[in-house]
This record gives structure tokens, C-alpha cells and sequence, in this order.
């Protein structure tokens, strides 16, 4: 059974840990590894960048297994690694807490958003792409000006603000049917299998411009950094 540590662990940067499993995908080689540092792309956040013993990997979700698979960063193959070999995994952890500092102010992009009356959309956590879209149930006339968009979007602003200042924890529990349910204190909960921070304190430099809206729909763009402790 492979176990995915980074839903449990964050910050857990290297593992000792075996093979349980190797196959191809697409003609190249990938091996599976029994405990897993790493988050594989999906859910609007990027993959982890990561080694197998010194050979750089980027994980993927192999579909008709369901692991977790490690491929071969470059154009160079992975060697052969046998099932039961003992390996090295390791993550880039300046890489993965970017990426969870931008997930977890992505949720607070959205808590901001719906105390407005919003209504999640889609969102993105991405480097350099991330925002979070909403719709309006009811028509807001705040967003009709650009005066008007400037005060909504201060508004989520100051509440992010807030909570960061509040560093309001961040949790992860499974529901009865086994969703993995992310929550941050009281302000929030929602289903989530991305990384996240320890607790809102850890997010530095959360910048908001100010919205926009296209085609019915309220943007939210952000930027967020993992603040050093």
C-alpha cells in the first residue's frame, strides 16, 4: 500500500523508504514508491519537483493503478529499480511550501470571497496564474465602477488581513465518506487534496489587485509567499 506523507506532512523534505512497485507510461519508466513525498499535479496546484535516490523525478498519477508514480525529469531514463529496493526520496521543500502557501491563501481568497455573498466558480495555484473565481448570485452594484471594484476587492483585503494576523490553524480531517476536508479554524472548510501550511501565520506578501470582472464572473487574482519562521 503506498501511503501519500504529504497530505499528513507538509514539511517533511526526505524519506527512506522502498520500491512497491515499477512500470512504463508512454514508453518511459516510472517506479512507485511505499511512502510518498510527492504531490503529483492536480487540483489547480503544480507538481513537486523531487529526487529518487539522486535522480531528479516529477510525479505523476498513473490512472490505472491509482499510485502515485515517479518519471524521469529529463530525457534521461530512470534506471531499473527492482521492487523491494530501499531509495532515497527527497522534495524540494523551497518548491513545495511556495506551493503551499499559494494553495492555502487560495482558500482564504475564497472564505474572503463568499463572506461577500460570492460563489465559488474555479480557481488556480499556480505561480504567476493564481486566482480564485467567483459568481454573484445577486447583482452587485459595487462591481458595475472601478471605484467600486477597488472597495470590494479591499474589503477582501482587510479580511484576509485579519485572519492571517489571527494565524488561524490550518487542519485537514476526513469526512464519513472519506473527503479529505481542509479547514481553517472557524472562517473555513472545503475538500481539498493539496498542500497547505501549518497556520495562516505562515503566509508573508498576500497581494491582492483589484478585481475584475469577465463574462459574469468575478476574477480574484493573488500572489502569496511562505513566510519565513
Amino acid at each position: 500500500m503506498q501511503v501519500n506523507a504529504y497530505y499528513e506532512d507538509t514539511y517533511e523534505e526526505q524519506a527512506d523508504t522502498r520500491v512497491i512497485a515499477v512500470g512504463e507510461r508512454d514508453g518511459a519508466p516510472w517506479v512507485a514508491l511505499e511512502h510518498c513525498l510527492f504531490h503529483p499535479q492536480g487540483g489547480g496546484q503544480p507538481a513537486d519537483r523531487g529526487w529518487v535516490d539522486d535522480h531528479e523525478i516529477v510525479p505523476v498519477r498513473d490512472h490505472e493503478t491509482g499510485l502515485i508514480v515517479a518519471r524521469a525529469a529529463g530525457d534521461d531514463p530512470l534506471p531499473a529499480f527492482g521492487q523491494g529496493q530501499r531509495v532515497k526520496a527527497r522534495i524540494d521543500l523551497t518548491t513545495r511550501t511556495a506551493h503551499a502557501a499559494l494553495h492555502t491563501a487560495g482558500h482564504l481568497v475564497e472564505a474572503a470571497g463568499r463572506a461577500q455573498g460570492w460563489v465559488l466558480a474555479a480557481n488556480n495555484h499556480f505561480p504567476g496564474q493564481a486566482r480564485i473565481e467567483f459568481t454573484a448570485p445577486t447583482p452587485d452594484a459595487r462591481l458595475d465602477t472601478p471605484e467600486g471594484r477597488e472597495a470590494a476587492t479591499e474589503a477582501l483585503r482587510g479580511a484576509i488581513a485579519e485572519a492571517i494576523e489571527r494565524d488561524l490553524p490550518v487542519t485537514a480531517e476526513y469526512d464519513a465518506e472519506g473527503l479529505r476536508i481542509i479547514r481553517l479554524g472557524d472562517l473555513h472548510s472545503a475538500p481539498c487534496g493539496g498542500t497547505h501550511v501549518r497556520g495562516l501565520g505562515d503566509l508573508d506578501e498576500v497581494v491582492l489587485p483589484t478585481l475584475k470582472v469577465k463574462r459574469g464572473r468575478i476574477r480574484v487574482s493573488y500572489s502569496a509567499a511562505h513566510r519565513e519562521r
